[in-house]
Parts: C-alpha cells; structure tokens; sequence
C-alpha cells in the first residue's frame, strides 16, 4: 500500500514512522527548509529531535498537486487551522483514495471577510463539516483517540480508532495501521469522535490548572468525570452516540491528555496557574494547544445548542483574561446542587 501523511510536525511524522514499518511511506511537509534539514539529518529536529526517521521513509515538500492520486491513503496531520485549505485542494483533484485527518478541535469561527479558502461565513465547525462544505466529493474520516506522538514514534502500545460513515476508509485503516505495536478500532460514529477530540483538549488545559494550583486527587478525579460530562452531553446534542464517549476517543482521549505529561493543553493550565500570562505559554510552548484555540468555540456551539459546560465557561474565561486562576475554584465549588443523573443517555 501507498501513503502519503501531509503535515511533518510531531504526529504526521510519528504515524509517517509507523506506517512505513510496513507499506511505501511518504512525508510531507509545506517548510521546505524544514523537509531539507530532515532529509540530511533523518530526524525531526523542530517536532521529535530524538527519534531516527527510517531510511526508507520517504519525505517531500513538492507542491500538492496531481502525485496526491498515486497514492492508495492520504493521512492528514495539519493543525486544525489548515484542514480546510488542504482538504480543498485535496476536492479539487481526482482523489479516489480515501482520506483521513488527525487533527483535534473546532475550526475557528469565521465570517465573510475572513472565511479563505472554500465554504462561507461559519460559527465553528468540526473536521467532517468543514469537509462537507469543501470537498463533499471525498471519502473521508477521523483518525482519533489517546496517542502522544513521542510514542507512537518509539513504537511503544497504542489504540486508536478511525471513525467514518464509508466502510472503505475503515477497512483501509485498519488494513494500513493495525499492527502488533498499533491496534486500530473502527465506528461510523464521526461526530462523537471528532467532539472527544476537541473537547478533551479544553478539559486537559482545567486539569493542568487544577494541579498546578495543588488542589489534590480528588479534584482531579471530581474534573475529569464532570468534563466527560460536559463532553458526553455537547456531543449527543450534535448527533452523537452516547456510548462513543465511553470509547478511545472520548474517556480514553480524556484521561490521557488530562493527565500525561506529554499533554501541551495540560501545559497550558499548569503554566497559567503559575501565574504566566497566555501569550508567554503559547511563546514558549513550540507546539499547537487545540485547547486555546477550541475552547471558545465549544463554549458558543454548547450554548446554542442549550448545553450546560461550566467547566468549559471557565476555561474562556480563563483563556480571554476575565477569570484569574485562583477565582476559578470558588465559581465552580459555588455552584448550586444538582443530580448527577446523565439526561442525555437514553435507557
């Protein structure tokens, strides 16, 4: 089989690692100089520094264009901001092959005199409605759930779970990426696993500020369940199966980024909660924090939709300079009583 992954940052290059184990790899990247360096140095010295790219990976940063239909699976591991561009270029040629992202969150909201490339003026929207606004013509889907990309690229035990409404792009997954090291579970259920995605990046920036203001384990534990909450009922407002939050891409995808220290939205709490400023975090970060970029967007969609996400308030409040760390404890334990009961899951 042949793939492409489009996008050399950390997880395009480590999946780029592990597909090539066994099928004709490609990696490619849009930073010339970047591809260059890492075609000397057969390492990623910006993204994965440590780790050896294989001999036999091959890296690229030609112009996309007409090459993109040689290939058997397209992989794109772009941030979010860069889904619509690529997948619009992508529905401009004659791609038969099916297509996944990797990316995590909500694109930005835009209106006309900023909506780029494809698609109009939009309140946020996930990787699968972006794709039907732009490149409907695509058999495409999501690869999600609990992964940091240092040890995908070590080959160390990961799942994952690919989510696609085509049985093709599901069976192709699988057939490329299910390994002794990888295991690659499937579902149809593209909205529940693009909402974990996203959601569990604003819930790992809470986290963080939880432990960095040293408010023990049984905060930790009462945040991670309420934010699975929050999660479980924004995706079923869109559409989602309750069930799939209980899965890879939900609790997994959660308690992962909550509390690994590999997470950069965990990062972003901790440093917040030192009293950092966000502009400094995101400086010094040198990688992209969903999160940031997401919660707002997660917070606006919930509330059109008449879902409660006080956790998620919290952290906009945070993020935009309105709430300071130390309030944030006493806005959420203030809170009135209520039941625990899960609305949202059908008996």
């Amino acid at each position: 089989m042949k793939i492409v992954v489009l996008g050399a940052g950390a997880w395009g290059t480590a999946l780029a690692i592990e597909a090539s184990a066994a099928h004709s790899t490609s990696l490619w990247g849009r930073d010339h100089n970047q591809i260059a360096q890492m075609q000397s140095e057969r390492t990623n010295t910006k993204y994965l520094k440590d780790i050896k790219l294989p001999d036999h990976l091959t890296l690229s940063s030609s112009a996309l264009a007409e090459w993109l239909t040689d290939f058997d699976l397209i992989i794109i591991a772009t941030p979010m901001s860069a889904l619509r561009e690529v997948l619009t270029k992508l529905g401009s040629l004659n791609i038969t092959a099916p297509v996944v992202w990797l990316c995590k969150g909500f694109e930005a909201p835009r209106d006309k005199s900023d909506s780029g490339v494809g698609g109009t003026a939009s309140k946020g929207l996930l990787g699968h409605e972006v794709l039907a606004e732009v490149a409907p013509n695509l058999i495409a889907g999501v690869l999600s759930g609990p992964s940091f990309a240092q040890e995908v690229a070590l080959l160390q035990p990961t799942a994952l779970v690919v989510a696609s409404e085509h049985e093709k792009v599901r069976e192709t997954l699988v057939q490329a990426l299910h390994t002794d090291k990888l295991r690659i579970y499937a579902t149809s259920d593209v909205v529940g696993v693009e909402v974990g995605g996203a959601v569990k990046n604003v819930m790992a920036i809470a986290t963080g500020l939880c432990d960095g203001l040293e408010l023990g384990l049984n905060a930790r534990a009462a945040l991670i369940t309420r934010g699975l909450s929050e999660m479980t009922g924004l995706g079923v407002a869109l559409g989602a199966r309750a069930q799939t939050f209980m899965g890879l891409s939900g609790l997994g995808d959660l308690v992962l980024t909550t509390t690994g220290d590999l997470s950069r939205n965990r990062r972003v709490g901790l440093c917040l909660a030192k009293g950092l400023t966000l502009k400094d975090v995101m400086d010094t970060l040198g990688h992209v924090a969903e999160g940031v970029y997401s919660a707002k967007t997660v917070s606006l969609r919930a509330a059109e939709l008449g879902v409660d996400m006080p956790i998620t308030n919290a952290v906009v409040a945070l993020l935009d300079g309105s709430l300071r760390a130390k309030d944030s404890v006493p806005l959420l334990m203030g809170r009135s009583a209520k039941d625990e009961a899960l609305d949202f899951i059908k008996e």
